[in-house]
């Protein structure tokens, strides 16, 4: 299956069918969360309305940490396999999981401001969160920095499985050091702590920002592999 649709003609037809798709889904789900979020969920018992953040919070962090992930996986496919589309994506992704850890840092001050009384503490998760946007914003820059295309993206390439290894550590942080921010209380092995009253519009904000991805990035990619066919057939042509 990976190295059926390494072949950029035949990934531009899986495009066909989850862009429209992903937009569909992104355009029901958007609304129906944002309902949940903002007028039927309840209040919680101490933070009172300012849980509200949490719809937007927690689903861009998830994904912040989702998207590096499958940056960090098609680098591994672009460095071993040479596959086109792997490193496409890569770069098409970088931009839209650079704004998901901006929403999320963001977000994250305007909620901890009530919460703990200030909009920034050198806390592991947030700490590692940053480092996180960081290696997003390095990614960016190191494919610029070469004349070279192909060695832009190798670079860039290391650099993501680098960072990869910061992945644990801003998931697991809170398990593992004495942290202000609050445990997992969704994405546990003994099943979520949360109320469904507010996991329920949770967890529509989150598919519908995922879906959001899908869309966006499939947008860009195919962009991408349409310019890259183009700049090879104008080469070819010089050649001949």
């Amino acid at each position: 299956m990976l190295h059926r649709f390494a072949n950029p003609t035949r990934f531009l037809s899986l495009l066909d069918i989850a862009q429209p798709a992903a937009l569909v889904l992104w355009a029901v789900l958007l609304p129906y969360g944002l309902y949940l979020a903002l007028l039927a969920s309840p209040a919680d018992y101490l933070q009172g309305e300012t849980v509200r953040i949490m719809y937007v919070h927690v689903p861009a962090a998830w994904l912040a940490l989702f998207v590096y992930a499958g940056m960090a996986t098609a680098a591994f496919c672009g460095l071993v396999w040479r596959h086109v589309v792997a490193e496409e994506f890569a770069r098409a992704a970088a931009p839209l999981g650079a704004g998901f850890t901006f929403i999320c840092l963001v977000t994250g001050a305007l909620w901890g401001q009530p919460t703990w009384g200030t909009w920034w503490v050198w806390d592991a998760r947030l700490t590692s969160v940053l480092v996180l946007f960081f290696f997003y914003l390095g990614y960016m820059a190191l494919v610029r920095a070469f004349d070279d295309r192909q060695r832009g993206l190798d670079a860039g390439a290391v650099l993501l499985l680098i960072g990869a290894v910061n992945l644990p550590i801003v998931k697991f942080s809170v398990d593992w050091w004495n942290t202000l921010h609050q445990p997992a209380s969704v994405l546990r092995l003994d099943g979520p702590t949360i109320h469904p009253s507010l996991l329920a519009p949770l967890l529509a904000m989150a598919v519908a920002f995922l879906a959001l991805f899908i869309w966006l990035v499939a947008l860009r990619l195919r962009t991408a592999l349409i310019m890259r066919r183009l700049a090879n057939q104008a080469l070819r042509g010089e050649n001949v």
